[in-house]
């Protein structure tokens, strides 16, 4: 079974969990949920979580709510233990660059920092 964790900054702060706070509540609970079927299912469909291509090894957590469709970004820690990093509402059929470059900075600090 694999665990979820969000990653969290030196000064303490969350961006996963800043992200999910900005969501409505039925918002919220699908997120809970696909993160639920991600740490129990296994394989993990990948109509929700998916390795992104030419990345530092970021994988994406993929949500749809009604019209609406959120990732999250993260990698693993050893074979079982998922960091989420981020948090953002998809509007383009690519993953913006931005948002990719923020999990891979995340990464370093976090293996810096572990």
């Amino acid at each position: 079974m694999r665990q979820v964790n969000f990653y969290k900054t030196s000064i303490g702060r969350s961006p996963v969990e800043e992200f999910l706070n900005s969501l409505t509540g039925k918002q919220t609970k699908k997120v809970v949920w696909v993160l639920k079927l991600i740490e129990e299912l296994d394989p993990i469909p990948r109509q929700y979580f998916k390795k992104l291509t030419n990345t530092d090894n970021i994988w994406e957590v993929r949500i749809q709510s009604g019209s609406n469709i959120f990732r999250l970004l993260g990698f693993f820690d050893g074979d079982n233990l998922i960091i989420l990093t981020s948090g953002f509402a998809k509007k383009t059929q690519k993953t913006p660059l931005n948002e990719i470059k923020i999990a891979e900075q995340r990464k370093r600090d976090y293996f810096d920092r572990r």
